[in-house]
């Protein structure tokens, strides 16, 4: 079984709403309170790639994860920063597939010319937190009982990591579309794929 990170596409969209349904029907990681069908999921990521990168992980035939970015704000003054996500299929975890799909995103995120990537996780979550922190995120604030949900109001912790030099006057970043384009795309692409252990999924028994 092999490893391969590519753009996700609209046909991908019944596996991400697999795995995301987890999320929203049985915690707090997902604010949403209704998962979304594989409408609704092909419609963010055709929306979400206008602009900026949604990828996918494949091992063997299976999506075992994917990451996207999303502006952080939509002033003007935010446009060099965005929010990131990364969810794992519970069959792949602890095979490096969510860190392979950052160092592929950041790469892309970096050559658009974005500057922050900030990550907002529910609190407790110590495997997300190790996960970012072992990218080079650093926390910088958390939102204390923002969220209610199951009965219980939920803490955002916030994580940013610098994706590259903040300069004096930094250029407007390009859309996705741009960097596809470019020479070096597919290895920004397959960034992440030498540290995925590309081996068999751990057992959910």
């Amino acid at each position: 079984m092999t490893a391969r990170i590519r753009l996700a596409h609209e046909g991908d969209a019944d596996a991400i709403a697999s795995i995301y349904a987890p999320s929203v029907d049985a915690t707090a990681v997902s604010f949403e309170t209704v998962a979304p069908d594989r409408q609704e999921m092909a419609r963010r990521v055709s929306r979400t790639m206008q602009a900026l990168p949604w990828l996918v992980c494949d091992l063997g035939e299976q999506v075992a994860g994917y990451a996207y970015a999303a502006r952080h704000n939509e002033r003007s003054a935010y446009q060099w920063s965005v929010n990131t996500s990364v969810y794992i299929d519970a069959r792949f975890q602890r095979r490096g597939v969510g860190r392979g799909l950052y160092l592929s995103l950041f790469a892309i995120l970096a050559a658009q010319g974005y500057v922050n990537a900030y990550a907002g996780i529910t609190l407790p979550n110590p495997g997300s937190v190790g996960l970012h922190e072992s990218m080079g995120f650093e926390e910088v604030g958390v939102y204390r009982n923002v969220g209610f949900k199951f009965g219980a109001w939920h803490d955002v912790g916030w994580w940013q990591l610098a994706l590259r030099e903040h300069e004096k006057s930094p250029r407007a970043p390009i859309d996705l579309a741009a960097v596809v384009g470019q020479s070096g795309w597919d290895a920004l692409l397959a960034r992440g794929e030498p540290v995925i252990t590309a081996s068999s999924p751990t057992s959910t028994r």
